[in-house]
């Protein structure tokens, strides 16, 4: 497993984060919940992106997060 780092609200994330709304990563983290490509970590509330060990302690952050990063993952398997 990667080494966990927590992503919190600033002002850099937030920013990259506006073109998805909360329903919409509600949703999407959902989805990544059931997949188990999610945890809930409900003592420390957050979630935990475990492909990269990223924690998060809000949905559209992560949302954002696992777009980009599956954008990227795409991007190296076609490069191959």
């Amino acid at each position: 497993m990667a080494p966990v780092t927590t992503l919190r609200g600033s002002a850099s994330t937030q920013s990259g984060s506006a073109d998805v709304d909360d329903a919409t990563a509600q949703r999407l983290v959902s989805d990544l919940v059931d997949r188990d490509v999610v945890t809930l970590v409900p003592a420390g509330r957050v979630l935990v992106h475990e492909p990269s060990g990223t924690t998060f302690d809000s949905t559209t952050q992560l949302a954002v997060f696992h777009r980009g990063w599956t954008t990227g993952r795409d991007a190296d398997t076609e490069g191959e």
